[in-house]
């Protein structure tokens, strides 16, 4: 991991061009962008670089990501779409260049959006007819020796499969060789858009003529763009296997989504006997659900590793972790300049798993923007994308997440009441809401240790539910998530839910 200039604090005296939120894609291609234009850069992580989605994801920088060209072709114009896939291919030459100069390894592989049943050949076929509209070397499939469901596909040759983390954090090392400041785990809590810009943490302030809020989603509320988003969070797991599948990148188109990879093992040793790479590893993902909307994670990790077993036999379970992704309500992501942030804030947010590609492609936005690019050398897609027009399908999918977090609110706070306190020690892992003059507490044990918090989301109030997966509270209404001890993890929220003493469990 690369060194942070400051450990738990900052200058005060210290005045920067450009503040930049998140050590993320987005965040820190933004910053190599800007400091290698000439600015002074700081980049602000409240964990660690990569900690969340970027980290996490399948490592796939691809164009065709499953039926997202359709579903912009159907609301949107083609113009919209060919410029979504212009993006895209900007991001993705951006990472490609950027491995090849500093030792990432990149493997070039064909993505295949499938069906895994004929009920998904239709739209198998208009993501074919999406992806030639917008210009892409689309081909279809029919049949394909592997040994999952597997009934025809669009294929894209030429997209890249990497490790994620490996890149950011290559990514972070080239920006602070280059003159650039990484603070990480310190959380920022607010940004007051003055001048200059205030960026406040609880170790101090950041001043900078500018910012850029990378989160995943805006830690910010100006632009209500947590309410023109929807976070779901998909689950991966990684296995041994004798027989691995062709190499490819594999997405089902229908439900439920299955996501599929080969990736070398940088873990087990070579065969004995000689220098020969181990086989790779099998990357399985998918399930994807609301944030804090199921009754439990646990079952759907469970169902993911039964289905790999079913379709690998013999396969080694080795790994499993879930990833948080924001989907925009309008299907394009929303990059720019931030709503009430007087010219001086930008953000960037809602690329619906596909991070890699669009987190650059907003990097590339952005960056041209704060450095004055003028408008007329700026790539065409810029000016396409930044102006589109709201849709009535835009609207009807806005009002149906607002109808879905009002009914989610109202439900919670319903619900809390019907257990009241004390209650029974809940077993390891386990979780439970329960209410206390008509205030609900999460009560939960990890690793030995019980604990309560108050179970009300910092962000909106929103009742929090119990992730048997990751032993987490998470928001069923924006998609915000607290450790067991009740530490902010991600979401919009930027404050810990606080312990209590008060609501203490039987023993």
């Amino acid at each position: 991991m690369p060194s942070s200039r400051y450990e738990t604090a900052v200058l005060p005296t210290e005045r920067f061009d450009v503040a930049v939120i998140g050590a993320g894609i987005t965040g820190l291609a933004t910053a190599l962008m800007l400091v290698r234009g000439g600015l002074e850069v700081v980049v602000v992580e409240a964990s660690d670089v990569a900690a969340l989605a970027t980290g996490a994801n399948t490592g796939k920088a691809s164009v065709l990501q499953g039926s997202v060209l359709q579903r912009i072709r159907r609301t949107h114009s083609t113009r919209l779409a060919r410029a979504y896939v212009e993006a895209n291919l900007d991001g993705q030459r951006w990472i490609a260049e950027f491995a090849q100069h500093h030792g990432v390894p990149v493997a070039e592989e064909i993505a295949y959006s499938y069906a895994s049943t004929d009920d998904g050949l239709r739209t198998v076929d208009r993501e074919f007819e999406a992806a030639l509209a917008a210009g892409l070397p689309a081909e279809r499939i029919d049949r394909m020796p592997v040994p999952f469901p597997f009934a025809g596909a669009v294929a894209l040759p030429g997209q890249l499969a990497l490790d994620p983390y490996r890149l950011a954090v290559a990514m972070a090392r080239a920006f602070v060789a280059e003159g650039g400041v990484l603070v990480e785990r310190t959380r920022v809590e607010g940004v007051h858009a003055g001048r200059p810009v205030e960026v406040r943490t609880p170790v101090g302030t950041i001043r900078a003529e500018t910012a850029v809020i990378a989160t995943a989603t805006p830690i910010l509320d100006r632009g209500l763009y947590f309410a023109k988003l929807h976070a779901s969070r998909s689950h991966l797991t990684s296995y041994r296997v004798a027989e691995p599948p062709p190499s490819g990148l594999f997405l089902s188109v229908d439900e439920p989504t299955r996501t599929i990879r080969t990736t070398p093992d940088g873990v087990a040793e070579p065969e004995s006997g000689g220098d020969a790479p181990p086989p790779p590893l099998l990357l399985v993902g998918g399930n994807d659900h609301p944030v804090g909307g199921v009754p439990s994670t646990e079952a759907r990790v469970q169902d993911l590793v039964d289905w790999t077993h079913r379709h690998f036999p013999g396969a080694e379970l080795t790994h499993r972790w879930a990833a948080q992704d924001y989907h925009s309500l309008n299907l394009v992501p929303f990059a720019g300049r931030m709503p009430r942030g007087r010219g001086r804030v930008w953000f960037a947010t809602g690329y619906g798993k596909w991070g890699l590609t669009n987190g650059v492609a907003a990097a590339i936005r952005i960056s041209s923007e704060i450095l004055g690019v003028p408008w007329f050398e700026r790539r065409p897609w810029i000016r396409v994308i930044g102006t589109r027009v709201t849709r009535p399908g835009d609207l009807a999918r806005g009002a149906e997440e607002g109808a879905r977090v009002g009914r989610g609110l109202v439900t919670g706070w319903v619900g809390a009441q019907g257990r009241p306190a004390p209650v029974p020690r809940p077993a390891e892992g386990e979780g439970v809401v329960v209410s206390r003059g008509g205030v609900p507490y999460g009560v939960s044990t990890v690793e030995g240790r019980t604990c309560a918090v108050r179970a009300v989301c910092t962000h909106l109030g929103g009742v929090l539910n119990w992730n048997d997966a990751e032993s987490t509270w998470d928001c069923p209404l924006h998609g915000s998530r607290f450790e067991a001890s009740g530490r902010r993890i991600e979401g919009p929220a930027v404050y810990d839910l606080p312990e209590t003493t008060r609501t203490r469990p039987r023993i």
